[in-house]
């Protein structure tokens, strides 16, 4: 190794760790509005590093809005949220074009940015929207451009969409097709917080004041993390193991086992792999660490392909679980081998 890559090395290793103390104030300042939910945050805060976009799925009443709300403030980022109903138009997302008449009596239309023009865009339940509207994201999720009245119109930078869903309450929603779920970088379950996280919450959010997040990030300090992300190494076992784990879930894959052949009807395609890539990088920034390790990917397989994959009739009526297969194959790979290379 040459001096000037040494030096390389040496300056991206400071930028990680300061990179890492400054994510470290971010998430006190985000606990102490969302209180008790580490994991979640983790898991938001991965899909901000990616670059990408996250699933928050979860009853009512668990702060999913709250949470958004924070991660604008303390990322810095301008927030905008939709709530989805039935009657929502596409035009109602992205904008639209009107017809203008100025004092000399011409007339020409003007664009009206819909809310999908921010950096960070709250779709509150998705699944309420027709299968229409829901497709007026596709194009902003994947390439941060709309095209509008046949005009192609950059969104913000950065741009992340965190779209909610509610599991249980289904009547008069639509399921969001493949496509759109695989866009999604990360799937976050939210789950109901035990007793001691909900006496924090009780006495921390009925009081006379709230305790208020502060803005750690700047929107430009966000892009530069992203950058920085992707410049992290990746060692070569880890990077198998990724490789192994996805094309596991393939049912038509030659290597695919009996069980999985048996239980998925399709599984994760080459987007998953690359969202587990960047995942596996986040985890490791988050905790202060300068390369992924298995124990990454088995962590992050879970969020990263339960939304890219789909039980077959069979062994939905046998009441199999996506989550338990992934979490069994996830941990069968992680043998000695797949330590940091």
């Amino acid at each position: 190794m040459t001096q000037a890559d040494t030096q390389a090395m040496e300056d991206m290793v400071a930028q990680i760790e300061t990179l890492g103390e400054k994510l470290g104030e971010a998430r006190n300042s985000i606990t102490a509005r969302f209180i008790g939910q580490e994991r979640v945050v983790e898991l938001t805060l991965t899909a901000l590093l990616c670059g990408g976009h996250g699933l928050l799925v979860g009853l009512p009443g668990l702060g999913k809005t709250r949470l958004v709300e924070t991660l604008s403030t303390v990322m810095g980022m301008d927030g905008k949220r939709v709530q989805f109903t039935p009657d929502l138009m596409p035009a109602d997302i992205l904008g639209s074009e009107v017809l203008d008449t100025d004092e000399t009596g011409a007339r020409k239309f003007r664009f009206i940015e819909g809310p999908v023009f921010c950096q960070l865009l709250m779709a509150d339940e998705i699944n309420r929207a027709s299968p229409r509207t829901q497709s007026a994201l596709l194009q902003a999720m994947q390439e941060k451009t709309v095209t509008v009245a046949g005009k192609s119109r950059p969104l913000g930078k950065p741009f992340h969409v965190l779209a909610t869903q509610n599991p249980i309450e289904q009547e008069g929603t639509y399921p969001l097709p493949e496509a759109q779920l695989d866009r999604f970088l990360v799937q976050i379950d939210i789950g109901y917080p035990d007793r001691a996280t909900e006496r924090d919450i009780l006495i921390a959010t009925t009081g006379e004041a709230e305790a208020q997040s502060v803005e750690v990030f700047t929107s430009g300090e966000l892009l530069a993390a992203q950058q920085l992300l992707r410049r992290m190494p990746v060692g070569e076992s880890v990077v198998e193991m990724i490789l192994d784990l996805v094309r596991a879930f393939r049912p038509d894959e030659d290597g695919a086992s009996k069980r999985v052949k048996d239980t998925v009807a399709w599984g994760p395609g080459p987007r998953a792999a690359q969202a587990l890539m960047l995942a596996v990088r986040a985890r490791a920034l988050l905790q202060g660490r300068l390369a992924p390790s298995a124990e990454d990917v088995i962590d992050m397989a879970r969020p990263v392909l339960v939304h890219r994959m789909a039980l077959n009739f069979a062994a939905r009526a046998r009441g199999d679980s996506l989550t338990a297969l992934i979490d069994e194959t996830a941990a069968a790979l992680a043998t000695p081998k797949a330590a940091v290379a």
